[in-house]
């Protein structure tokens, strides 16, 4: 009887192991197929490109994709320094005149992050202070930082918000101008 138990034992144990991974294929089949969650994957997913392709559309100097996939109503919150920027024109607005200030302006080394219904892109920007912009005088210098975009997202896949980690005096410092 003894030298029983540890063969049952091990057939026991055996035999668990051996079910084991297919159990574990149909919980995870049965999670892949979840209409839900591959509706919100699929909506992340959609919002990421949505953000990329905005960020894009900023490398393009494009102002009218820039805000494609935005509401009429989004805000701007920019680094929270400043107050808002309210509504789709205004914020095309800005951007064009921002655009036509550093005219080389770019992003790269792009990274994508999305949780929920927000989406993050962390790059490095650079660009060259060269027409004047809100009443400052153009000097010809570069900046250049990291910086975090995070873009909201409303159920219909249309941006509602930005912001931006950093701080507009870290560029303007680097420009050599002094903000008021």
């Amino acid at each position: 009887m003894k030298k029983f138990i540890p063969l049952a034992l091990i057939a026991l144990l055996a035999t668990s192991c051996g079910n084991n991974p297919s159990s574990t294929k149909m919980k995870d089949t049965a999670m892949s197929t979840n209409p839900a969650m591959e509706s919100k994957t699929s909506m992340t997913e959609k919002n990421k490109a949505a953000a990329l392709a905005s960020i894009q559309a900023f490398n393009n100097h494009n102002a009218d994709d820039v805000l494609k996939d935005a509401t009429a109503d989004a805000i701007d919150y920019g680094d929270g320094s400043m107050p808002p920027t309210k509504g789709k024109d205004s914020i095309k607005a800005g951007i064009q005149t921002f655009l036509k200030s550093f005219p080389d302006v770019k992003g790269e080394n792009l990274m994508t992050f999305a949780e929920g219904d927000q989406v993050v892109i962390i790059g490095d920007w650079s660009g060259t202070f060269k027409n004047d912009f809100m009443g400052m005088k153009a000097n010809g210098k570069s900046y250049k930082y990291k910086d975090a975009d995070i873009f909201t997202f409303n159920s219909s896949g249309q941006m509602t918000e930005h912001r931006s980690i950093q701080s507009g005096l870290t560029m303007w410092s680097q420009l050599g101008v002094k903000m008021k």
